[in-house]
């Protein structure tokens, strides 16, 4: 007879091997759907008579592209390359026209924002900006969450994702004052840490729509605007376009969250007393934090101000980062080991070529034709609110802003330009928009299961917050929005 241990050990072997074989199968079929996808769309449905053959290739290509970044088979940055070498290969696109993306300034604008937020974090900078917010406004639960939102609204004037900032900085301070009152995952969750991670999520999406590097895709969005519909987009207009709903939105946001998961501790000088003595640990501001902070305060005036001396965002990004190297805040060791900024300009840039591709080929001129004809007699006025309406709902399928922009910003775009629409408002509605779009779910975007993978918050709780906040976002940025874009001439 075998001993236990063995056989124990034998079946976790088996255990392992099975869920292999499992997980290989499950991507087996993944990838074999995609190839359904292309042949369906290139082979079976007609091709309207205003797109080339290859143009038709490339429209299937991209699809089957964009439903592989939902279903992830292979990492997002692989599915990129091998959607760029088919259309090389079966659309005849130029090898050079395929590699294009990873030259476009606005793909180096986000590897370059990424790459000054890990300089504001391993300086300790970004961590005493959220401090400071907690020790000024955190002695009520409410108050606390406020700080917590205007934390990101400061650090995304230049760190351009949503995972850097409330991920890699906002969250460890929020989770570690929720536990400073004995709020755990599992039954002490209601005293404070549900409504902190809940409120702190929630804010963070709005903070996405509010600036051009709020979130990596709007750098896209504000391209796609330009092809599609010829409307220029810089970072000091789309400032313009978020800052009125935007502060809006993060001050009724978290009182809506507030009052859906009310916390059993309402009072919280404890957590102003926490930040207190950790900012007290950390000294006063010099050498190299003092430094960054200065080079990042230079950045974000240059460009909040580009709208007036028209240089070029990406140029400065690129001269701050030249300065942090000099400096040696940043290591050239430390840029190369930075892997999520490469993973991001590889199928950011790969995408960013597919995306100016398909537009070439008049596929979305086609869909906004077909549209135009079933809304013919429609005034704009109508067709605007509930194409935003599906647009932002239809977010419940995606788990990435990117992903859902790609697929839907170009045709819908398009779509409310032939209808009537003024362009300009158009572009920010479905530009701010489709970030909003991620509070939904605890998938919604990057950070979302982060977040939700500290246990405080159960699916249907995360779900019903997401809703209630997504009308709420609705009816601000419909509103308030549209009247503000009014008034400053955007329409």
């Amino acid at each position: 007879m075998e001993p236990v241990a063995q056989i124990a050990s034998k079946d976790v072997v088996v255990s392992a091997g099975s869920a292999s074989s499992f997980a290989g199968s499950r991507r087996a079929l993944r990838l074999l759907a995609l190839l359904a996808i292309y042949v369906l769309i290139a082979h079976v449905l007609p091709r309207p008579s205003s797109i080339e053959p290859a143009g038709w290739r490339v429209t299937a290509i991209f699809a089957a592209t964009m439903v592989g970044m939902m279903l992830r088979p292979l990492p997002g940055a692989a599915l990129v390359l091998m959607g760029l070498s088919a259309m090389v290969a079966a659309a005849d696109v130029p090898l050079v026209r395929a590699l294009s993306g990873f030259a476009a300034p606005p793909v180096w604008l986000v590897l370059l924002a990424m790459l000054l937020s890990r300089v504001l974090q391993d300086t300790g900078a970004a961590r005493r900006i959220a401090l400071m917010f907690v020790r000024l406004f955190g002695r009520s639960s409410l108050g606390l969450s406020y700080s917590l939102v205007a934390t990101d609204v400061s650090l995304a004037v230049g760190i351009p994702t949503i995972s850097a900032r409330s991920a890699g900085v906002i969250l460890p301070v929020a989770r570690s004052i929720a536990e400073l009152y004995g709020s755990t995952p599992g039954p002490t969750a209601p005293l404070l840490g549900k409504f902190l991670m809940a409120a702190l999520y929630q804010g963070s999406v709005v903070v996405c729509a509010m600036y051009l590097t709020g979130q990596a895709s709007n750098v896209l969005a504000a391209k796609l605007a330009a092809d599609v519909a010829g409307v220029t987009v810089t970072w000091s207009s789309w400032f313009l376009a978020g800052v009125v709903p935007g502060l809006l939105s993060c001050l009724v946001v978290p009182y809506i969250v507030y009052r859906m998961l009310t916390p059993e501790i309402r009072e919280t000088p404890g957590a102003a007393d926490y930040a207190r003595a950790e900012l007290e640990k950390m000294g006063p501001l010099r050498g190299q934090e003092a430094l960054s902070l200065v080079i990042f305060a230079a950045i974000a005036g240059v460009w909040m101000t580009s709208g007036w001396h028209r240089v070029d965002v990406t140029l400065v990004a690129l001269i701050a980062i030249s300065l942090f190297l000099l400096t040696r805040l940043l290591t050239w060791e430390r840029v190369v080991g930075e892997s999520a900024a490469w993973d991001i300009l590889v199928w950011y840039g790969g995408l960013f070529a597919m995306g100016e591709v398909l537009n070439e080929t008049g596929a979305t001129t086609a869909f906004a034709e077909a549209v135009r004809s079933t809304t013919a007699g429609i005034s704009w006025f109508w067709v605007l609110p509930i194409t935003l309406v599906l647009y932002f709902y239809a977010h419940y399928g995606f788990a990435s802003i990117t992903t859902h922009l790609l697929a839907m910003f170009p045709p819908f775009l398009a779509m409310l330009i032939a209808a009537g629409a003024p362009p300009g408002l158009a572009v920010y509605s479905l530009a701010c928009l489709a970030n909003l779009t991620a509070g939904l779910t605890h998938y919604g975007t990057t950070t979302a299961p982060i977040v939700f993978a500290q246990r405080y918050l159960e699916v249907g709780e995360w779900w019903r917050v997401g809703f209630l906040v997504s009308l709420a976002n609705l009816a601000i940025w419909t509103t308030v929005g549209f009247a503000w874009w009014k008034l400053v001439g955007f329409w």
